[in-house]
C-alpha cells in the first residue's frame, strides 16, 4: 500500500464510527446520537467552552483528543456510562481496537495520533482532564434538553450522575460541573 492508500484506508475505517449508536439521544429526543456525531459535537463544545479550561490546557490538543477518543468504538462499541460494564474488559477491548485502527495509518502519523488517544484515556494531564470533562458534560446537557433522555431508560438517579460523571467534570472543568449540577438537581426535583 502507498502512504495515501493507508491514509484513505484509515479515513474510510473511521467512517464506521457513524454507525455506532450511543445511549444518549439528540437534544430534540428524535433518535440516538452516533459516536461520530458525539465526537464532532465535543470538538464544538471545546471551541465554545474553551474559556472554562484552566490556563495550562492546550485547546488544540483537546480538539485532537476529542475527534480521536471514540475511534476505538468501531471495534469495541459504545459502553453507556450508566450501563453495567466490566471496566477492565472494556479497556482491554479498546486497546486492541486502538492497535488495529491506528495501525492502519502510516507509522509516522500513527506515532503522532496514538499518544493523543492514550493521553485522553489516562486523563492525567490538565489538557486530558478538560477533554474528559467535556466528554462527560455533553451527555447530561443532551439529556436535560431531551427531557431526561437515556436517564429514564437506565433508571439514573441524581446521585449516580454525581458519582459517575460529576467527579470527572469537576476535576477538569469545575465551572461546568457547577452549571450542570444545578440544572440536574432542578430536573430531579421536578421529576
Amino acid at each position: 500500500m502507498t502512504r495515501l492508500d493507508q491514509q484513505i484506508a484509515f479515513l474510510n475505517e473511521a467512517d464506521k464510527l457513524k454507525s455506532v449508536l450511543r445511549a444518549t439521544t439528540l437534544a430534540d429526543g428524535s433518535r440516538r446520537e452516533n459516536s461520530a456525531e458525539h465526537s464532532w459535537h465535543l470538538t464544538l463544545y471545546a471551541l465554545v467552552l474553551a474559556d472554562q479550561a484552566g490556563p495550562d490546557v492546550d485547546i488544540n490538543r483537546v480538539l485532537k483528543m476529542l475527534i480521536l477518543h471514540d475511534l476505538v468504538e468501531i471495534d469495541a462499541g459504545d459502553n453507556p456510562i450508566f450501563g453495567n460494564v466490566d471496566v477492565a474488559a472494556m479497556a482491554a477491548q479498546e486497546t486492541i481496537a486502538a492497535d488495529r485502527i491506528f495501525g492502519l495509518l502510516p507509522e509516522d502519523i500513527a506515532e503522532n495520533l496514538r499518544p493523543i488517544w492514550e493521553e485522553f484515556e489516562a486523563a492525567e494531564t490538565s489538557t486530558a482532564q478538560f477533554a474528559k470533562a467535556l466528554d462527560r458534560f455533553q451527555p447530561p446537557m443532551l439529556n436535560l434538553a431531551s427531557g431526561g433522555g437515556s436517564w429514564t431508560e437506565y433508571d439514573v438517579t441524581e446521585d449516580m450522575i454525581a458519582a459517575r460523571v460529576g467527579t470527572k467534570i469537576e476535576r477538569g472543568a469545575p465551572g461546568l460541573w457547577h452549571y450542570a449540577k444545578a440544572r440536574i438537581s432542578a430536573f430531579f426535583e421536578q421529576a
